[in-house]
Parts: C-alpha cells; sequence; structure tokens
C-alpha cells in the first residue's frame, strides 16, 4: 500500500473499499470481530479522507500506509483468504509491479516502460489531472472488491 501513497485521497478511498470488502467477507465467514475491526478501518480511513482529499491538509506518510497494509494482510490471514488479497487489493500490486518493471528494465536496459513509477504518476504526466487518476483507480480499486467479495463468497 505504501507506493499507492502519492496522491491526495489515493490511498485513503482504494484502502477503504479494500477494507470495505473485507468486512463483508469476514463477516459472511463469521469472523465477526475480525469483520468489526475491518469496518472500524473502513471509518477511521473515511475520516481521515475528509482531511486527505484534494488539496490535502494532512499527510498519511510511511506510517499510515505501512499500518494498513499490515493490518489488511493480517485480516486477509485471519480470515484464510490470503489469496483474495491479490485480487482485491489489485490497485496496490499493479501499483508494485509498475515500480518493479520500472527499476528492472532501466537496470537492464537504460529505458523506462513508464515516464513515472508507480503507476499513478504515469498517468499524471500524460496528462490526466490529479482528481482523474484517483478517480479512476477508486473504480478499478471498486471493481476488483466486488470481484473478490463474489469469488470469496461463491466459496464458503
Amino acid at each position: 500500500m505504501n507506493l499507492t501513497d502519492g496522491l491526495d485521497g489515493l490511498l485513503a478511498g482504494t484502502s477503504a473499499i479494500a477494507f470495505g470488502a473485507f468486512t463483508v467477507l469476514a463477516w459472511a465467514a463469521g469472523f465477526t470481530e475480525v469483520a468489526i475491526f475491518s469496518a472500524a478501518v473502513v471509518g477511521a480511513v473515511l475520516g481521515f479522507l475528509v482531511f486527505n482529499a484534494h488539496p490535502a491538509k494532512v499527510f498519511m506518510g510511511d506510517t499510515g500506509s505501512l499500518a494498513l497494509g499490515g493490518a489488511i494482510a493480517a485480516i486477509a490471514i485471519l480470515i484464510e483468504m490470503e489469496i483474495l488479497l491479490v485480487l482485491i487489493g489489485a490497485v496496490f500490486v499493479i501499483e508494485t509491479l509498475s515500480v518493479i518493471i520500472q527499476v528492472t528494465s532501466y537496470k537492464l536496459t537504460k529505458k523506462r516502460v513508464f515516464k513515472m513509477s508507480p503507476l499513478h504518476h504515469h498517468y499524471e504526466l500524460v496528462g490526466w489531472s490529479e482528481w482523474k487518476v484517483v478517480i479512476v483507480f477508486w473504480i478499478a480499486g471498486l471493481i476488483f472488491a466486488v470481484l473478490g467479495v463474489y469469488i470469496g463468497v461463491l466459496d464458503l
């Protein structure tokens, strides 16, 4: 999640969506305490989003983003749906892969695949506004989360 933190509201919105998906999955699987914790994180992140939406007045930084990453991983482990974390957190996975691809490509060929990585900065440099990037990533996160919940509930 750390690499997704970089635009006002990007990590807060995408993490609220992902934690929301895990709230539903935890509740459906009978992990009531985990569902309550996950729902509390959704509330906290949405509260933070009020102050972090463009223009941000408060920044999350590594302290918040790394804690959110650890929390969502712990939730996935506790409800035994670790594989779904890759799908529900696909925005975070894609952002991380964009950095890995960029660094590997540059070290091997001295050429860049993206104008800048993580991927959200690439879209800014091709002309997308900050809000367009954030909204598109939120929508992508929502699509992945709904798909993950659908698969997870079918698996129960």
